[in-house]
């Protein structure tokens, strides 16, 4: 539905700086709530997200500078990736979910599928420690950080002293991805008097409102909450969602529900990206549902639609 603005020279994919409530190098787009990232602790510089976006994209933070935070989040693929439905991290190893979309980061009060971490500007630390992925420790990306011939003079610009801390690693990186602001799709358009639907987007969009919006609310998509969705549970995987963080029964297969913001970019869809179309997401919501205890009260009743409403749907879903 959206692709993500972010700094224009990273990738010629839409991309440009959304700005100005710090230093001119943020807003929030029309029609958007208010940011529930607290600006005034990590106030942006240029020079600050600049040093992010040079991390962000250097497999110096893994433990065999193999894996950058890019190998999993591509700026192609609006910060996700498309190749596997499992991330990949160092030594070929297979972690046991998808990696989510990066975009509108601002407006999230937890991050990852659990919601195991509670604030953007320590979120990093869960990539760079998990044995799967980075397979590293912050005490480590420091130190190879301060002994790089790049670094030491970056960090020295943005901070105006020459210490490399691990907090000034994590917010440096925080900063460059508050810059991944999704606001300026064809939805978008239309609802700044821009543009227009066509007639069968029109179609998909009252569908949308008629069984999507509760969870997947305008104009961010997404509630945000934690919801079971009724998957299955993958028996090789056996990921009970937020259960594993909190212990609560009644969180036994939830998820953080996903924003539909670039959907056409962010297959395979899912926490363990088992959907690789968007045919088959609505092929599950339709009959395919495992009932539970805890699934989702939106979910009780199946949301039939016939062939021509999913084309529909998804044409709305995928502008």
């Amino acid at each position: 539905m959206r692709k993500v603005i972010a700094l224009t020279c990273l990738l010629g994919i839409g991309l440009i700086l959304s700005c100005s409530i710090h230093r001119n190098l943020f807003s929030t787009p029309s029609g958007f709530p208010k940011p529930k990232y607290n600006f005034e602790n990590n106030a942006l510089t240029t020079e600050k997200i600049e040093l992010g976006r040079a991390l962000f994209f250097d497999p110096i933070l893994s433990a065999d500078n193999t894996i950058s935070c890019a190998s999993c989040h591509s700026p192609y693929n609006a910060f996700a990736h498309t190749d596997h439905d499992l991330s990949h991290g160092i030594k070929d190893q297979i972690g046991k979910r998808n990696a989510p979309a990066l975009m509108n980061l601002a407006w999230h009060s937890s991050m990852m599928w659990d919601g195991a971490v509670n604030h953007l500007d320590v979120q990093a630390l869960a990539p760079i420690s998990n044995v799967k992925e980075m397979g590293e420790n912050i005490s480590s990306v420091v130190d190879k950080l301060r002994k790089s011939k790049i670094y030491p003079p970056l960090f020295e610009k943005a901070f105006h002293d020459t210490g490399i801390t691990g907090e000034k690693v994590l917010k440096v990186i925080s900063q460059f991805e508050l810059t991944l602001v999704s606001a300026d799709s064809k939805y978008d358009k239309i609802k700044r008097g821009a543009a227009k639907f066509s007639e069968q987007e029109t179609k998909g969009y009252l569908l949308f409102q008629k069984n999507c919006n509760s969870c997947h609310a305008e104009p961010l998509f997404s509630t945000y909450e934690f919801k079971n969705n009724g998957l299955p549970v993958d028996t090789t995987l056996n990921d009970f969602g937020r259960y594993a963080i909190t212990k609560r029964s009644e969180d036994s297969l939830t998820f953080k529900i996903p924003s539909l913001s670039n959907l056409s970019f962010t297959y395979p869809y899912m926490h363990d990206g088992r959907f690789k179309k968007l045919g088959q997401v609505l092929n599950h919501y339709a009959s395919e549902r495992a009932e539970s205890r805890t699934l989702a009260p939106e979910l009780k009743s199946p949301i039939p639609l016939n062939s021509n409403e999913k084309a529909d749907l998804i044409a709305f879903c995928t502008l």
